[in-house]
């Protein structure tokens, strides 16, 4: 979209996200309204409503511990390549925790240049609208020759996390979450175009008819997730810098930007009100990774250390797809980058999924 139009668009959009970061005046009415000031040792530092405290009570069950130990699993088969026995057996690793969790698990099945090849996903399905889902996504597979721990052990831990978390006896969602750990993304983002081209078309179909379950909720938002740890500027410096931060793209080139842009909008209030360590950024240049088959198709975000194109693209990770991609590379921080992001998305996926524990807020 050209002319005019667009630049409503765009207009719309910044006003709304002067919106959802209120004024001074504005949290002062609201407070006087019953909105209770966010606790202090948080990163925003604004003010919640009741339902933003329901929200914080599930991100505060976040564990940085557990986040850690997942990525440590992960790393424990290597680079995880696809084609690989040490891929297959992360790919069993993972289905393990999330059946742990209590959760049902679906194996997809596609080929890759006439090879099987299969990649896990499970649902948390909506108690009110269960034909209504946000994917949470992050790919498994890695290369290298190292642990591929920050690509992608980082994100796929996050999404991990998440889950665990959200499948709690004692927490409910209004709308589905599915999450999803994506195989082939090193070749060409190839796991995530073949689950789009199989079941885009089965969105919202009832199966069977009458039953209430949904094999393919409606596609309302994907969050994916690459490299989310090593934020250390671009000359790269030993330690993480100081202005480190979780980067949401979304792809302005898109037939979904604008809803592509409100999804990218929510995860940036999400950080400000629900992290604890380090804020957020958006920029509208998403590429390269698993939310692109989507794009088109729904709104589409990715939560990365940088920008893709103009920062990882451009030498900001000395580790990238190296030997050196092992778990003794990062620091403390680095590891909190990640957990960082984990708070965010949790945040954002809560408020829009209506996802909450029984006992807050309902």
């Amino acid at each position: 979209m050209t002319g005019p139009g667009a630049l409503r668009s765009l207009a719309a959009i910044a006003a709304l996200a002067l919106l959802l970061a209120p004024t001074d005046a504005v949290a002062q009415r609201r407070s006087e309204g019953g909105v209770r000031p966010m606790p202090s040792g948080v990163l925003g530092d604004v003010p919640l409503s009741p339902e933003d405290e329901a929200v914080q009570a599930l991100v505060q069950r976040l564990d940085f511990d557990s986040y850690r130990t997942l990525i440590e699993g992960l790393a424990a088969f290597g680079d995880r390549e696809q084609g690989t026995e040490r891929n297959a057996r992360a790919i069993d690793w993972i289905e393990e925790q999330l059946r742990s969790w209590g959760y049902e698990t679906v194996r997809h099945h596609y080929e890759f240049e006439g090879q099987p090849r299969s990649q896990v996903y499970a649902t948390k399905v909506g108690a009110t609208a269960p034909d209504e889902m946000y994917i949470v996504s992050g790919h498994m597979d890695g290369r290298g020759g190292g642990q591929a721990v920050n690509d992608n052990a980082s994100g796929t831990a996050l999404v991990l996390e998440i889950a665990r978390i959200l499948a709690a006896p004692d927490v409910r969602s209004d709308r589905s979450i599915r999450f999803i750990l994506w195989n082939n993304e090193e070749t060409g983002l190839d796991g995530a175009r073949a689950y789009v081209a199989d079941r885009a078309a089965l969105q919202g179909i009832e199966e069977p008819a009458g039953s209430g379950r949904y094999p393919e909720p409606r596609w309302l938002g994907v969050i994916q997730h690459d490299k989310v740890m090593f934020d250390h500027g671009n000359p790269v410096m030993h330690q993480q810098v100081l202005d480190a931060d979780v980067d949401v793209e979304y792809q302005l080139a898109s037939a979904r930007w604008e809803e592509s842009s409100r999804l990218a909008i929510a995860l940036i209030n999400a950080n400000r009100k629900f992290a604890t360590d380090y804020p957020a950024v958006m920029s509208n240049a998403m590429n390269n990774t698993d939310s692109m088959p989507f794009a088109d198709l729904t709104a589409a975000v990715s939560v990365r250390e940088n920008r893709r194109r103009y920062e990882i693209g451009r030498g900001s990770d000395p580790h990238w797809h190296r030997p050196s991609d092992v778990l003794a590379t990062f620091s403390e921080a680095d590891f909190r980058l990640g957990f960082n992001a984990t708070q965010t998305t949790l945040g954002a996926v809560a408020s829009l999924a209506g996802a909450r524990i029984a006992t807050a807020g309902r």
